[in-house]
């Protein structure tokens, strides 16, 4: 068993295989999930888990080089991302974008617009 950390081992598996540029999303409980992704729900009911708590684990765990999010995201959402360059774009873009993405993780979050996509960076 796993001393700290992310305990699923979906979602373990799925940030040890992002390289440099990968793409992967957190998403609210509405967020449309395109076919040929991989999605690892993460939903429990509503709010749990919440966006922040996926956010804060999973960016414990890999270096960020950008995220791109919607310009009507949330302030509270905004602000777990102090030092990434962060892109805004249409909501409708950011959908469109999620099928180029690695994996997409779907929390319990019900605050609309509460979805981002993030760009590995390297640790070195």
């Amino acid at each position: 068993m796993r001393k700290q950390g992310i305990l699923n081992p979906e979602l373990t598996w799925a940030i040890s295989r992002l390289g440099h540029t990968d793409t992967f999303a957190i998403g609210d409980c509405g967020l449309p999930l395109p076919d040929g992704v991989k999605v690892i729900d993460l939903s429990l009911v509503f709010g749990v888990p919440s966006f922040a708590d996926v956010a804060r684990a999973i960016l414990n765990e890999v270096v960020v080089e950008a995220v791109a999010i919607a310009d009507s995201t949330p302030r509270e959402i905004r602000e777990l991302l102090p030092n990434v360059p962060v892109r805004e774009t249409t909501h409708e873009t950011l959908k469109n974008r999620l099928a180029e993405c690695r994996f997409i993780v779907r929390t319990g979050e019900t605050t609309p617009f509460a979805n981002a996509i993030f760009r590995s960076g390297v640790a070195f």
